[in-house]
């Protein structure tokens, strides 16, 4: 909602300013319709041109993820940490109790108690595969945090890439803009015999290419490429949060230090208190 909210005072701002300088709307309603569809249309091509369907469907849902927000909330890091707590605890006495939980994760009460997590497939795939291995005493954390560090690189770029696409179109957009302006001055010289009045209007529409261009780019679709970029990066701490307590774990520290060691990784407006968190993991630990 900030975001729309962002793009409202974009809007209110720059043509607000406009209209009280003494400006006329008369010639930008004129060829805004032709002006858009140049513009607009050369962008949409251009991007489906340089980008392959799943990028663009990425771009499509980071858009709506935008106005969304991030996935993960505060409560979702609390979870988190609390599942894996539990895990932690029975991999520790009861390695056949802990199969119950890894193999079949849908069926699992202690998964089931966190719906979020369970529905994300990254997070409980990546939970119940280190654990797996670690049953198969794969129990190098060097090589476990190495393994990890390059499924979540490979998983980061590749959920940049909707992103990285946007900014493309982005930094495109005032050339196109230019494109549209340059159309408008040969239509202009056409038209040369015609009186001042008259070519007045046909170069300040002209000129509504330039600005299109320019505003587009730097007023919503950059902005939009950037706010996109940000939700990804926040959304990629989560994982990491899981690569920090299961390597903590090969690390023989107890499950209190495990998941303590992530709170602390945690940024501070999603991090849970420790109190709070000490509180939940009771619970945790009695139900399971």
């Amino acid at each position: 909602m900030l975001s729309l909210a962002g793009m409202a005072v974009v809007v209110v701002m720059v043509f607000g300013g406009y209209l009280l300088a003494g400006g006329k709307f008369g010639v930008i309603i004129a060829a805004l319709p032709f002006e858009m569809m140049m513009i607009g249309g050369a962008a949409v091509g251009a991007f489906l041109i340089a980008n392959d369907m799943p990028t663009i469907k990425k771009a499509g849902a980071g858009v709506m993820q935008v106005i969304k927000g991030p996935r993960w909330k505060a409560d979702d890091y609390r979870d988190l940490l609390c599942l894996l707590y539990a895990l932690i605890r029975i991999s520790r006495k009861d390695a056949v109790a802990l199969e119950e939980h890894i193999e079949r994760p849908n069926d699992s009460s202690l998964f089931q108690a966190y719906p979020n997590i369970l529905a994300d497939s990254t997070a409980t795939t990546m939970i119940c595969d280190t654990f797996r291995l670690t049953a198969m005493n794969f129990d190098d954390p060097h090589q476990l945090e190495d393994l990890l560090e390059k499924q979540l690189e490979a998983k980061h770029k590749k959920a940049l890439h909707g992103a990285e696409a946007m900014q493309t179109t982005a930094d495109g957009l005032p050339a196109l803009g230019i494109v549209a302006a340059v159309l408008g001055i040969i239509k202009t010289m056409s038209s040369i015999d015609q009186p001042p009045t008259v070519l007045g209007k046909m170069i300040g529409g002209a000129l509504v290419g330039t600005f299109l261009g320019v505003f587009l780019a730097y007023g919503f679709v950059g902005p939009l490429a950037g706010r996109m970029k940000a939700i990804v990066e926040a959304d990629h701490h989560f994982y990491a949060l899981i690569k920090d307590t299961l390597v903590a774990n090969l690390q023989r520290h107890s499950p209190q230090i495990c998941v303590e060691v992530a709170r602390q990784n945690v940024s501070a407006p999603l991090r849970p208190g420790f109190d709070a968190l000490d509180e939940a993991l009771k619970s945790t630990a009695e139900a399971a």
